[in-house]
């Protein structure tokens, strides 16, 4: 069966409230690894205190581990930022012979413009020379991981239509090795901010490149935040999956052949103890919908 796994965060309440989750109720783990490193005074990319924790959680439990980055730059173009990827990919390198990676995927956009990080990804021109930048990007990590690749976005502004993005990311991941990660809550909360029906994107997906789905939860902006009062969902990773999501998850997992795994996320600073028993349940609706 298609296993079921959790996104680790650094975050000492998050491990210690979901302890016996972690262990005893996932079948694999997925990691950010650029969380798990801090530069040092020489300029080097050096695993934290959280990397060695997760480096001996994954050989206690012998779970596999699946990395999912933010911050790698796959669309970016400058040469300013050149040093900081070849630093990346050195510290990724490493971090594969540890861990073993069973893919390699990071978002979709630039997170790193002329030297200055964005924090996070920014979204590109979907044109053919982003297609050969982005493709080229992840190149560079397939042969450091051989199976990688992008997740689709949740901007909440487009350098053009949001509809395009499927056919966008269907050349991107065209090709052995490159793959799509399909995070549904990036698809209903896309939907609800650019005001389109989140079926007809999953429509013109390549379901066939998706190696592994996300689901998660969001929240609404503040009104206070847009002069307008208009609010927007935002993928804040801090509450229960909503059950549109699901309805999605449903309808569309059987559709992707390839797929090798679902992951549950969470984010850092968003689990109390009531949470720990909604993760629980949500990782059990997530096995029990593939087991249907």
């Amino acid at each position: 069966m298609i296993p079921v796994g959790l996104s680790l965060q650094p975050d000492v309440v998050f491990l210690d409230l979901l302890h016996d989750v972690i262990r005893d109720e996932v079948d694999y783990y997925e990691l950010a690894p650029e969380t798990l490193w801090f530069r040092s005074s020489s300029g080097a990319l050096e695993p934290n205190g959280f990397h060695r924790m997760f480096r001996e959680l994954a050989a206690s439990t012998q779970k596999p581990v699946v990395a999912h980055g933010v911050g790698f730059s796959v669309g970016g173009a400058s040469s300013a930022d050149a040093a900081r990827r070849e630093s990346w990919l050195e510290r990724i390198r490493a971090d594969h012979a540890v861990f073993r990676f069973g893919w390699y995927t990071d978002h979709l956009g630039v997170s790193a413009l002329g030297g200055l990080a964005t924090t996070l990804p920014l979204p590109v021109p979907m044109t053919d020379a982003s297609v050969t930048r982005i493709r080229g990007a992840l190149a560079a990590l397939q042969r450091i991981v051989p199976d990688v690749g992008v997740e689709n976005s949740v901007f909440y502004y487009h350098l053009g239509d949001p509809l395009d993005e499927p056919e966008f990311l269907g050349h991107i991941v065209a090709g052995p090795g490159h793959h799509l990660l399909l995070d549904l809550h990036n698809v209903y909360t896309t939907a609800l901010n650019a005001g389109f029906d989140p079926r007809a994107y999953l429509a013109k997906l390549p379901l066939d490149a998706v190696i592994e789905i996300h689901l998660s939860g969001g929240s609404e902006s503040p009104a206070a935040w847009l002069p307008s009062g208009r609010t927007k969902r935002l993928d804040s990773h801090d509450s229960a999956v909503p059950e549109p999501v699901w309805a999605l998850f449903d309808e569309v997992w059987p559709r992707c052949p390839n797929l090798r795994g679902v992951t549950l996320e969470r984010m850092e600073d968003t689990v109390t103890v009531p949470d720990v028993a909604v993760v629980r349940a949500e990782l059990h609706r997530a096995r029990e919908a593939l087991r249907r």
